[in-house]
């Protein structure tokens, strides 16, 4: 198969490498973001009735931190697929995470349920759920390493954005997905039914695999190679040349949790405290990831003319203000409003930090460690979003009058976000080649 020929100037590419650079990132967040979503709804809503011994408060707390555990495998992966990166290239880690996801996701799918192998159920829920973790830490800064590198230097943020609205494109399927299976009897929806969206997540894997194989490695990562600036040991590197930025990453990525408490935390507090069924809280998900489709390239266009830092940080405290009003409109019983607040707070308020960070974060690291500082950075920060519904069920989130712990919880990891974000360099003006140079 015939390729685009690279440009030999890092952040110069010419033909649709970029596109379908871009594509291959969509594709592959869509794939991760469908796992994770279809994992957060089963933790919220099926979970805690088939790998647990008793459906009340406790079950559920254990069913978030099930959710949480990938969180954990995060920054183990993010060195080791890091370090793999930026020694051997983008393009080869990418394809295994790819698999790895896949198949961790069909396999869960295939699990005993408690009442067949006791509390062997959770723990191989938990082992699943570590090799999905796994392979996100990867995903998500490969994809962006490599869309940033293929994108001309003044539509960076514009082009890599498109790596976190696969994001939103995976939610959507996953819930769409979901959907048909809460509706079926507790017999059947308890039984096989749940399994079935965990299933059909291979199709998208084989979408995603045949796509990003037709991809080559980007310039910048290129160049790096024949003018021998590859490092031998990129965490060391990285550790000695940019561990400010690394620490700033990791408290911006703080945000992530917004997305949990999003599209987790508030299905379970509207089912538990609002009285909200599963169904409609699903199609909320749906309609304001619908929207952030078209908003979050928007706000990366915006970010390639202003900075990154303004839009980043505008996200950042707008969520932090539309979490509560976002809670509220669930105990109305007015689903127009529950909408309209949804699209407000997700699509037009979180999407903005969402779209950005990509760029934002990628742009702080040079080439021969932006993988491994953009995977570690951003793991370690969202090991908050992956307990943050763990953490605020403790709290008693999920319990009546609950939306204050939680508003306080969220505007708590915003503010930090929004904080480190104002002692970044800007760096939407910088070639390319110059980025991370000291």
């Amino acid at each position: 198969m015939s390729h685009t020929v690279p440009s030999t100037t890092p952040g110069i590419t010419t033909g649709g490498t970029p596109k379908k650079a871009a594509l291959a990132s969509f594709l592959g967040s869509a794939v991760e973001y469908y796992d994770f979503f279809i994992f957060g709804s089963a933790a919220a809503l099926i979970f805690p009735h088939v790998f647990f011994p008793d459906a009340d408060t406790n079950a559920a707390i254990m069913s978030f931190a099930t959710f949480g555990f990938a969180y954990v495998a995060r920054p183990v992966g993010a060195i080791i697929l890091g370090h793999f990166g930026d020694r051997i290239g983008r393009r080869k880690v990418l394809m295994f995470t790819l698999l790895l996801m896949g198949a961790s996701t069909f396999a869960i799918g295939c699990l005993p349920d408690f009442k067949t192998v006791g509390w062997w159920a959770p723990a191989l829920l938990v082992l699943a759920r570590l090799c999905q973790g796994f392979s996100a830490a990867g995903e998500q800064a490969g994809a962006s390493s490599m869309t940033l590198e293929h994108a001309p230097d003044n539509r960076r943020s514009f082009f890599t954005s498109w790596t976190l609205t696969g994001t939103q494109g995976g939610q959507i399927l996953a819930a769409l997905v979901f959907i048909p299976v809460l509706a079926l009897p507790d017999e059947i929806k308890y039984g096989i039914g749940w399994r079935i969206p965990f299933w059909l997540s291979a199709v998208v894997v084989l979408i995603a695999f045949f796509i990003r194989r037709t991809l080559h490695e980007p310039p910048a990562f290129e160049e790096a190679k024949k003018t021998a600036q590859i490092s031998k040991l990129p965490v060391a590197d990285l550790l000695k040349d940019h561990w400010r930025d690394v620490l700033r990453v990791i408290a911006c990525a703080f945000i992530a949790a917004v997305s949990t408490v999003f599209g987790t935390l508030a299905i379970s507090y509207a089912k538990n405290v609002a009285g909200v069924d599963g169904t409609t809280t699903l199609w909320l998900v749906v309609g304001a990831n619908f929207m952030a489709l078209g908003t979050q390239p928007l706000f990366g266009m915006l970010a390639d003319k202003i900075g990154r830092k303004p839009v980043f940080i505008y996200g950042a405290l707008s969520s932090a203000i539309l979490t509560p009003v976002f809670l509220l409109s669930l105990e109305s019983g007015n689903v127009a409003l529950m909408f309209l607040a949804a699209i407000g707070f997700f699509s037009f308020g979180y999407a903005a930090a969402n779209a950005v960070w990509p760029s934002f974060y990628a742009e702080m690291f040079s080439t021969n460690v932006r993988f491994s500082g953009l995977a570690i950075g951003t793991q370690l920060g969202f090991l908050m979003a992956g307990f943050a519904p763990a953490i605020v069920a403790a709290m008693g989130g999920i319990q009546p009058g609950g939306w204050v712990q939680i508003t306080i919880f969220t505007g708590v990891i915003c503010l930090i976000s929004a904080v480190a974000a104002l002692t970044a360099k800007e760096t939407f003006k910088v070639p390319t080649k110059q980025l991370g140079v000291r």
